[in-house]
């Protein structure tokens, strides 16, 4: 549905966007992430036709985004993650609105406004204004006003910031929806528990380049152990000897913990822990855990602080 090739942009003498490419198919979501100020802003503009590549391409179900292609961008579906509502006018009239700039009317009109309104569970508000909602209705209004003209790819960018955990877990029922429904989804967020959550795949974007772009479990393999263990040990361990143990891939301490990534697990904890006993490392606690997708993002993008 989506195909964004080999994306480039730049702003005077700084390159924002350099030689991205992903795709999106129906039925599928896409997280796109990154840091600040890594261009993830920039590649949604392009998408949606606001902001024109210096070159690459884009297209929508095989028809390229390039002039006016209105035709193009009215399979386009964008939910921003600055409230965009008209807050004197109610929650229906926002959708009629939205769906008379596509050209919708009438009988048509009423019911995509109705299914839309259904579906983010504001159906009894219908007739309220945003301003008497709580900041979770006003997300879920917003994203009803992206679905008004029944659009083949929706664009999501933060639509969860500063909404209550009910409110959140709404929208991501919103999204399993029209995941189910043959839509193709692609969502930004800095929350990688939302990603992990609800995205077939993750493109990560970093100065404006990719680099990465797989499935959570293709992601985990990229860093040198997808288990690990975090032991409390009372003395001093050989760090550089415990990596050598078969099946360590990595062995830090810090502060009395002893951090061990391993292969496997079920395999591996048992000789750790006998490898300790051997040398007489007294253990006070284990604890076992498996890599994240925040793991892997700090990993390709580091640890520095982006204002």
């Amino acid at each position: 549905m989506l195909q964004a090739h080999a994306l480039r942009k730049s702003y005077g003498a700084r390159e924002v966007v350099a030689d991205v490419s992903f795709s999106v198919a129906p039925g599928e979501i896409v997280g796109l992430l990154g840091p600040n100020g890594a261009g993830k802003t920039t590649i949604v503009s392009m998408i949606c036709g606001l902001v024109t590549p210096d070159s690459g391409s884009i297209a929508i179900a095989g028809k390229a985004i390039a002039g006016d292609a209105s035709d193009v961008k009215r399979r386009i579906g964008f939910v921003p993650q600055d409230l965009a509502l008209y807050q004197d006018l109610s929650a229906r009239a926002n959708l009629e609105l939205f769906g008379a700039l596509y050209g919708i009317s009438g009988t048509r009109l009423h019911e995509r406004c109705a299914e839309a309104l259904d579906l983010v569970g504001l159906a009894d508000r219908a007739k309220d204004k945003p301003q008497t909602f709580s900041g979770g209705m006003q997300r879920r209004l917003n994203i009803a006003c992206a679905l008004v003209h029944d659009p083949d790819l929706l664009l999501f960018d933060e639509p969860t910031v500063g909404v209550d955990p009910q409110s959140r877990n709404a929208i991501f029922d919103n999204l399993e929806t029209l995941k189910a429904r043959g839509k193709a989804l692609v969502y930004t967020t800095h929350y990688m528990e939302e990603a992990e959550r609800l995205c077939d795949r993750v493109v990560i974007i970093d100065h404006g380049k990719l680099v990465a772009s797989d499935t959570l479990q293709g992601l985990y393999r990229l860093l040198p152990a997808v288990e690990s263990l975090e032991i409390d040990v009372q003395d001093s361990v050989d760090i550089e000897a415990l990596a050598r143990e078969p099946g360590v891939k990595s062995a830090e301490q810090v502060n009395g913990k002893l951090i061990v990534g391993v292969d496997d697990l079920s395999r591996d904890a048992p000789t750790v822990l006998a490898w300790l006993a051997a040398r007489g490392n007294t253990v006070h606690r284990i604890v076992s855990g498996h890599a994240t997708l925040e793991n892997v993002f700090l990993a390709l993008t580091g640890r520095q602080l982006r204002d």
